[in-house]
């Protein structure tokens, strides 16, 4: 039986007692009549793209086009090398590795869309970062991926992933959730526990609203990515924890598309609200466009 809801999902891998990647891994052969070792071979190569984009981002002096961005993952980077921060490492890792990405993509590079360009960060920065602290091999970096892809297919089909449908709750608010999932996934977390990382992130984020400045993916969306980053590893450990959603995953995604559809237009990516219409903003679209 194919998934539609994060329940089911779940139930099944409980009931075939696999990992909710296994799951996806059996439904993506089923939909797409590809063996696993094609998948597999896909998925590696996702991976590999998804660390060059870090590598890039973190030894590259970057500078986007408008020269809005560009540099701060490497500070981050250095200040995490210092030992004076307060999140700690593992945390400030992940959001330097996920800025680092989504520098990568506001200056033209190579990222995989997880799900969004836009949001293309924040898995790759939470599963390098943790998979680096687990010791985790590459295949289960990629095992974390497809439970990722799980998540993100379940959210996709039932709520929104654009940003222009349902704000940034939809975008940066998927990948945190899909960069939980995969987090707890990899420190050997349960299917259930999976489901409540999504949910933690999911409730934290409702109405996040989508406002770049001068239209451009750039501002606020890449510091988003860290803070994004930082909220999976965070919701990751609360589920690992044993804490539970009181609001059922599902109906949290429920919640999250109804609120996207609440959201006004001004403020779903068209720079006509928030952030995009304050007045630094509007001096630094003059400047750019």
């Amino acid at each position: 039986m194919q998934f539609t809801t994060i329940e089911q999902l779940v139930a099944s891998a409980e009931t075939k007692k696999v990992k909710i990647s296994d799951i996806m891994i059996e439904q993506e052969m089923e939909t797409s009549g590809q063996d696993k070792d094609t998948l597999y071979e896909n998925m590696f190569k996702h991976l590999k793209v998804m660390e060059q984009a870090v590598e890039r981002g973190l030894k590259e002096d970057l500078k986007s086009r408008s020269g809005l961005v560009g540099g701060d993952a490497r500070l981050l980077s250095q200040y995490n090398q210092s030992n004076r921060s307060l999140a700690g490492n593992l945390i400030i890792q992940a959001m330097s590795m996920a800025m680092a990405t989504a520098e990568v993509n506001a200056c033209m590079g190579a990222v995989v869309a997880t799900p969004t360009a836009g949001s293309c960060g924040v898995v790759p920065g939470c599963i390098f970062a943790a998979g680096s602290h687990l010791k985790a091999s590459r295949k289960d970096l990629v095992d974390a991926l497809f439970a990722a892809g799980a998540v993100g297919l379940v959210i996709a089909n039932n709520a929104s992933i654009a940003g222009a449908a349902g704000g940034c709750q939809a975008e940066i608010g998927s990948a945190s959730a899909m960069a939980a999932a995969a987090v707890v996934q990899l420190a050997g977390g349960t299917p259930r526990q999976c489901a409540n990382a999504v949910a933690i992130v999911l409730k934290s984020v409702l109405g996040l609203v989508c406002d770049p400045v001068a239209g451009l993916v750039e501002i606020p969306c890449i510091k988003r990515n860290a803070t994004g980053a930082s909220l999976a590893i965070v919701s990751a450990d609360m589920a690992l924890a044993g804490i539970e959603s009181a609001i059922p995953c599902d109906e949290v995604i429920d919640a999250m598309y109804r609120v996207g559809r609440s959201i006004p237009v001004t403020l779903r990516e068209t720079s006509m609200g928030g952030l995009a219409t304050t007045e630094t903003a509007k001096k630094i679209e003059k400047k750019v466009l």
